[in-house]
C-alpha cells in the first residue's frame, strides 16, 4: 500500500470541497495533492520504487486525476 492511501484521502477531500463550494479549499487541496505526490515520488526514487509501488513510473497515475481506482 505504501503512502499512496494519502493521495486518495486528498482526493476524497477535494471531492467533497467541490462538491459543497469550497473553491479555495478545493485549490489548496490540489496543491496539497501535488506536493504529496511530489515528496512521494521523490522519496520513492530514493528507495528505487515507483509511487504507487515497484511498478509505477515517473509521471503516470494509475487513475484519472480527480477519481478513485478502478482497480
Amino acid at each position: 500500500m505504501g503512502h499512496d492511501w494519502i493521495i486518495d484521502v486528498l482526493t476524497d477531500l477535494k471531492t467533497f470541497a467541490v462538491a459543497n463550494d469550497l473553491d479555495a479549499l478545493a485549490a489548496k487541496l490540489d496543491d496539497t495533492q501535488l506536493v504529496a505526490e511530489a515528496e512521494i515520488g521523490a522519496r520513492a526514487k530514493e528507495m528505487g520504487r515507483g509511487l504507487l509501488g515497484t511498478g509505477a513510473a515517473a509521471g503516470r497515475r494509475d487513475r484519472p486525476a480527480g477519481g478513485r481506482r478502478t482497480t
